[in-house]
């Protein structure tokens, strides 16, 4: 005799979204007040990235927010300009892209 296993009821899109929407408004919460640079780098859809990374553990995923953002703090990539790092070109282990992303960036 077989046994009908009951399928777990998978939530419903809009549900799935609301508690995404819920775990992003905690993480910002977690992390306190932001301003500057920080402000700029905490949108939810890159909370929403460090979440869905550490599978939506909102410890790991605060925890690997604040190390991002003292990694900026300390290396400011963002300043990075081609003749800075041009040198590392000729070995090999750094190249130009020839685009631009949709806010008008060079890749590096």
């Amino acid at each position: 005799m077989y046994l009908l296993r009951r399928q777990a009821q998978k939530p419903s899109p809009e549900d799935d979204s609301a508690q995404k929407d819920a775990k992003v408004k905690e993480l910002r919460a977690a992390l306190g007040p932001l301003s500057g640079r920080n402000l700029k780098y905490c949108t939810d859809g890159c909370l929403r990235r460090y979440l869905e990374a550490r599978s939506w553990n909102l410890d790991k995923a605060k925890k690997m927010v604040e190390e991002t953002l003292r990694w900026r703090a300390t290396y400011k990539p963002e300043e990075t300009r081609w003749h800075e790092i041009a040198h590392e070109g000729e070995t090999g282990k750094v190249s130009r892209a020839n685009f631009h992303d949709r806010l008008g960036r060079t890749g590096l």
